[in-house]
């Protein structure tokens, strides 16, 4: 395959968005049309789990086509190894225009700090961590005060009111002035004029939200009532018969370092999903404009579109908010929809569980690539089409390792789904000092995993038989690639 007839990739993933936050996936009372129409032009993976319920082990799976255990970077704040290889490096060496607008989060950025690059292959590269990170390489930073330097002023200051303005900050733009604004921005630069027309390109757009803190313009909160919006599933009585953590997460959130669901009445819980929904509805407006670019240009056939996101978000349910050490269906499963015209069909949906380490190998077959030497994924395109020789794995894994804030004594949960149930270990000693526990729901009968089995007697042979799958599975996805020159 030559290097021009391969197809252009557009790698769309938001940030913290779960897979029943679109209404391709059954919700009525959230709009995303353009996202819909994407899943009916397009195939929907119903059942994709992340690698991890946070930012960078997630995104570094992504890259890596790894396990978080066999890639090194465990927790938020950890640096990807330097050996560590980038999937968009190998499409940037095969001819590939490469482009990344928004977030990367494969390094540590904290307090202002500067995200430091990985050999990453981009030639096209307009960072910003979050609306609000204070780097001097925050891109969005540099667009807004060029462009709209009134309200960048503004927001700088601290969101203090001036005579003509209402007071904003950086999270709380007008719509033409938002971070997901920005991002839709920075790709129709790059379509339009940031790239070679001749060149194939792989272009990543990673929209901060809907990542809280949960605010949106006016005119798209205005589009929901959250009186209107069911509530959370679940609620504080279901806590008792969870592992320990979910009831100080219940009170405080990030180990202390944010507002707990308890904190909040049942109003402004449903203030929140209001403003959730609200920034996924921008988005999907944002989405719009990049696929009429596409289309206008008369790129859109030629161009294999995947959306996605890293982890899902609490919202409420089970009493809980954020993400972190959970493992519930809200926190690592996520939307996937893929469309490639004339190569992947219109309309179907898989049921089959996929992870989210697939999409490594998925890009680069795609582009007409060998796999990564270390890649530990499979490629969607051959389930995505339907082939009778698709690989089905059967089983997803997901680990947390005391990301983020850390909790003392340390949380470390791992999950394994396989069929109807549910898996979550809750580790002990002598990984840490916190008594060993855990999790199993039969997401058959118990969808919204509100009963916990994990000490129930006649389940008794189930959990031992998950925890020894467990094992199998920790052991097939260890980091082997190092290759074996001889018997001894």
């Amino acid at each position: 395959m030559s290097i021009t007839s391969r197809p252009n990739i557009l790698f769309i993933c938001t940030d913290q968005q779960r897979y029943d936050a679109l209404g391709c996936h059954g919700n009525p009372f959230i709009c995303t049309p353009t996202l819909d129409r994407l899943a009916a032009e397009g195939v929907l993976f119903e059942q994709c789990y992340t690698q991890s319920p946070v930012c960078a082990p997630a995104r570094a799976s992504l890259v890596t086509g790894q396990y978080p255990h066999a890639h090194g970077l465990w927790a938020n704040g950890v640096a990807l190894p330097e050996h560590a290889q980038m999937f968009t490096r190998s499409l940037a060496d095969a001819g590939y225009a490469c482009g990344l607008v928004g977030k990367m989060h494969l390094a540590a950025c904290f307090a202002g700090r500067t995200e430091p690059r990985h050999d990453d292959g981009f030639g096209f590269y307009r960072w910003a961590h979050d609306p609000s990170h204070a780097s001097p390489e925050n891109d969005y930073h540099r667009w807004l005060a060029e462009g709209y330097p009134s309200i960048y002023e503004q927001a700088v200051a601290g969101g203090k009111g001036r005579q003509g303005h209402q007071p904003v900050r950086f999270d709380t733009m007008p719509t033409e002035t938002h971070y997901s604004h920005w991002v839709a921005e920075r790709a129709i630069e790059f379509l339009r004029s940031a790239r070679a027309p001749d060149q194939p390109f792989f272009l990543w757009l990673n929209f901060f939200d809907p990542h809280h803190p949960f605010v949106a313009p006016r005119e798209y909160l205005d589009r929901y009532d959250p009186a209107r919006l069911p509530p959370p599933v679940g609620g504080p009585s279901e806590l008792p018969t969870k592992p320990p953590i979910y009831r100080e997460a219940s009170q405080q959130s990030y180990a202390g370092h944010a507002r707990g669901f308890a904190t909040y009445s049942a109003q402004e819980i449903q203030e929140i999903i209001a403003a959730y929904y609200a920034m996924i509805s921008l988005i999907d407006d944002e989405v719009a404009r990049v696929l009429a670019t596409l289309d206008a240009l008369d790129l859109d056939q030629d161009t294999l579109i995947i959306f996605t996101s890293d982890h899902g978000e609490m919202l409420g349910d089970h009493a809980l908010l954020l993400k972190g050490p959970m493992m519930y269906e809200g926190a690592v499963r996520v939307p996937l929809i893929l469309r490639w015209p004339g190569h992947l069909p219109a309309g179907v949906r898989r049921s089959e569980l996929v992870e989210w380490i697939d999409l490594n190998l998925t890009v680069l077959e795609a582009a007409g690539l060998p796999a990564l030497p270390r890649n530990q994924g499979q490629s969607l395109l051959p389930l995505a089409r339907g082939d009778a020789e698709a690989p089905a794995r059967g089983w997803a894994l997901c680990e947390y390792r005391n990301s983020g804030h850390p909790y003392d004594p340390p949380v470390h949960t791992t999950m394994l789904r396989e069929g109807r149930f549910k898996l979550i270990v809750h580790h002990g000693a002598p990984s840490t000092t916190r008594a060993r526990t855990g999790e199993l729901y039969d997401l058959a009968a118990d969808p919204n995993e509100l009963k916990n089995l994990w000490y129930e007697p006649e389940y008794a042979q189930v959990r031992v038989e998950l925890q020894e799958k467990l094992l199998d599975v920790l052991v097939a996805t260890e980091d082997r690639s190092q290759p074996r020159e001889a018997y001894w």
